[in-house]
């Protein structure tokens, strides 16, 4: 009898991919390692957002970055090129109006890595020399985008549109950690920032005892990025398995479980 999927995506992109391991017969559980909210002071997102005519290209890093600023954008400028690193984010485009017909979005050309290597890689580089360029994302993050395209001469912006925390270590999530740990599951993760978030807060709940790390090392981990895989390698896991990018590839791999 197969374990427990559990889905360690923010909440808001938990529930759609749940609903579709539901159906494919599975006991699910969202177990969000992210938590995505508001930025105390939006004013300096809102003052970038008022200008997104003067960019040749606006990147976002994630579907919370479009759903953060969408929710300050009335109409996408013309002729502004987006740029995505993967299927959810064309999914969240599409959700607030985007979508090829309308706009020219670029992602990554090998759809199996949605990262900011091969976003790069895909990109027209050379012709971003000198013109303006923003990125939005989460108050912290990876700076090789942003790094790659200034080396290519572009004027590279970046803004924050959310923020993001690993979930304080409540008794209730303690207890559920607890009884996720007690027989083997499934875990969809989808951020290497959540994946040491997860280690942290079992680190909290570490008793001699009671060696929860070690149980969790044990869990069947599946990843759709190889820069997650290893990072879970280095963390100590073993049992994981890669995607390549897209929820479609997440559920072939939960069907092809035994």
């Amino acid at each position: 009898m197969p374990g427990t999927v559990v889905i360690t995506r923010p909440r808001a992109q938990a529930l759609p991919l749940a609903e579709r391991v539901a159906a494919l017969g599975r006991t699910v559980a969202v177990l969000p390692l992210l938590d995505i909210t508001p930025l105390p002071d939006p004013a300096p997102l809102r003052a970038v957002l008022a200008r997104l005519h003067e960019f040749a290209l606006v990147a976002f890093v994630s579907p919370n970055a479009i759903d953060a600023a969408f929710a300050h954008i009335d109409a996408w400028p013309p002729g502004v090129t987006l740029a995505v690193l993967g299927e959810g984010s064309r999914m969240a485009l599409a959700a607030h109006g985007i979508t090829d017909d309308k706009v020219h979005i670029v992602s990554p050309a090998d759809t199996a890595h949605s990262d900011s290597e091969h976003l790069l890689e895909t990109l027209d580089l050379a012709a971003l020399n000198g013109r303006e360029v923003l990125i939005v994302r989460g108050e912290t993050g990876r700076e090789l985008m942003a790094d790659g395209l200034r080396a290519a001469g572009a004027h590279v912006t970046t803004v924050a549109a959310y923020r993001r925390g690993v979930p304080p270590l409540t008794p209730e999530l303690a207890a559920r950690l607890t009884d996720l740990l007690t027989v083997q599951n499934d875990w969809i993760v989808t951020s290497s920032e959540a994946l040491r978030g997860l280690l942290g807060l079992l680190a909290g709940m570490q008793r001699p005892e009671h060696d929860v790390v070690a149980k969790m090392q044990q869990q069947h981990l599946i990843v759709p990025h190889a820069r997650i895989a290893e990072t879970a390698a280095a963390l100590g896991f073993t049992r994981i398995t890669l995607t390549g990018s897209g929820d479609e590839r997440l559920l072939a791999a939960l069907q092809s479980r035994p």
